[in-house]
């Protein structure tokens, strides 16, 4: 069995992996010249996809960068450098661009595609951590990411030049997000599913209650009978209103409890008088992290739906968003 070695000892390694990677990605950064700015061109240009392209561990990495950039807005697949030379070479259309990466930038199988990618009018950008490779000769663009040292005590397993890799295809695709004007709601369409998706398309209209299911009082209303409405409505709130519909305040528990220390009985009191004016709301085409974020900078549990006019359109309360799993 093998011995755990102290806890000390697990630490200062890790931490030394820890800074060899962040001194290879601080290096990368102060690298970064016009060349960059050619990949960007390249890409942007292109009337075909972004092929990604590695094998290996640059592989991984290679995959990653092609979802990354898939979801944020640029047309990008990942090939198989090994499956390319034996038939997938066949997905790499004319118009398209191919990212190689290959920390030697000697890769047999990459440098095999490479002339028939260019043959049929495809573009080339290299990420290599060696300048004068084959694999950055051939490229119509190079991009540098050498680093120093590996973070393996061998110095030979991929670590910290996978992940200067890695960090420069994030630069590329966030780079490339910008260029293309990239929104949010363009994002949320590329990631309909699970909890990003629900808190990037869910609408205001979407989990708010309906104007039927809010407790509606006048303002000459005497408080007894709003009490009756607050416990029938069950959001513990009645939504005061004008002959127009037209919000004019809001009384909670919260104002009930506060006018019964101060005045005492409230039997004979129009709701009137004890309302919070002006109360905060929000339109039903608002997206409901809107909602969120105005509930706790303003310190309130209820947010009113109203139209442009005003008027009330239905109300919602944070256990409504949780229940939509926004929050």
């Amino acid at each position: 069995m093998t011995a755990i070695p102290p806890a000390e000892h697990l630490i200062a390694l890790a931490r030394r992996v820890l800074s060899i990677e962040a001194e290879a990605i601080w290096k990368l950064a102060d690298r970064l010249d016009d060349s960059f700015v050619l990949a960007v061109d390249l890409i942007l240009g292109s009337h075909g996809r972004t092929i990604v392209s590695g094998l290996g561990k640059s592989g991984h990495i290679a995959r990653k960068i092609a979802a990354t950039m898939a979801s944020t807005g640029t047309p990008a697949y990942f090939v198989h450098a090994a499956e390319a030379v034996h038939g997938d070479l066949g997905m790499i259309a004319r118009d398209d661009v191919l990212i190689a990466i290959s920390n030697s930038g000697e890769n047999d199988e990459l440098l095999t595609i490479v002339p028939l990618v260019k043959r049929q009018g495809g573009k080339l950008i290299a990420i290599t951590g060696n300048p004068a490779s084959s694999l950055a000769r051939e490229a119509d663009v190079h991009l540098d990411a050498r680093v120093d040292e590996e973070a393996c005590p061998l110095n030979l397993a991929p670590t910290a030049s996978t992940t200067a890799a890695l960090a420069l295809g994030d630069a590329l695709a966030v780079a490339l997000l910008d260029a293309r004007g990239f929104s949010a709601s363009d994002f949320a369409r590329s990631h309909p599913g699970g909890a990003l998706g629900r808190k990037l398309l869910t609408h205001v209209r979407d989990v708010m209650q309906p104007l039927e299911r809010v407790a509606t009082v006048a303002s000459d209303t005497l408080i007894p009978t709003v009490l009756a409405a607050i416990s029938r409505g069950g959001m513990g709130m009645a939504v005061v209103l004008d002959a127009d519909g037209r919000v004019t305040g809001i009384f909670t528990d919260g104002d009930l409890r506060r006018a019964m220390e101060r005045l005492g009985d409230l039997r004979q009191v129009q709701v009137g008088a004890l309302m919070s004016r002006n109360p905060r709301t929000i339109g039903p085409e608002r997206l409901a992290v809107e909602a969120v974020e105005i509930m706790e900078r303003h310190k309130v549990n209820q947010l009113l739906v109203t139209d442009p006019a005003g008027r009330l359109l239905g109300a919602l309360n944070m256990h409504d968003l949780f229940r939509a799993k926004v929050v």
